[in-house]
């Protein structure tokens, strides 16, 4: 059976930076459950980031590339540098998705490490960049592709791809 990783902040486990999570509410994703085919996932948490944590953004110029390069890093906003978490929950992602076979990924969107289309721009403003986070980008690089919450219907197309 083809699988779907998902981000647990979108199945609703309270993971997220601020401890909250971001419950997706879609037929699709609870026939998915229902099935056996979702594989919940935090890089974050599997990284060895607390719960609650700061919020923490890529530098700002650089990309999720630059971050799995060493070229860049993932800051808080007072500058701590979380970049090993980081990189180190991308490679547990990416282990977990090989291990079960995993046909495409549903991850938060704007994470420095879920986001496939856009990511914050690494000035805690709230502006937002055309990027991926380090998660994304890891996967989709050997891959599997990665969609956010608002792609379900596509998820669904490439699920049911042989």
């Amino acid at each position: 059976m083809r699988k779907v990783l998902v981000s647990a902040c979108l199945m609703g486990r309270r993971v997220r930076f601020d401890g909250r999570a971001k419950p997706v509410d879609d037929a699709t994703v609870e026939r998915w459950r229902a099935e056996g085919r979702l594989v919940v996932h935090c890089p974050e948490i599997a990284g060895g980031l607390p719960v609650p944590r700061p919020p923490a953004e890529i530098e700002p110029g650089a990309d999720a590339a630059d971050v799995l390069a060493g070229r860049a890093r993932i800051l808080t906003p007072e500058g701590v540098d979380v970049t090993d978490h980081f990189v180190s929950g991308a490679r547990a992602a990416l282990a977990t998705a090989q291990a079960h076979d995993v046909a495409v990924a549903l991850l938060k969107q704007s994470s420095p490490s879920c986001g496939s289309h856009q990511v914050f721009d690494g000035t805690f403003s709230g502006r937002k960049v055309t990027g991926e986070g380090v998660t994304a980008h890891l996967l989709i690089a050997h891959g599997i592709p990665v969609l956010d919450e608002d792609q379900v219907a596509e998820a669904a197309e490439l699920l049911a791809e042989p």
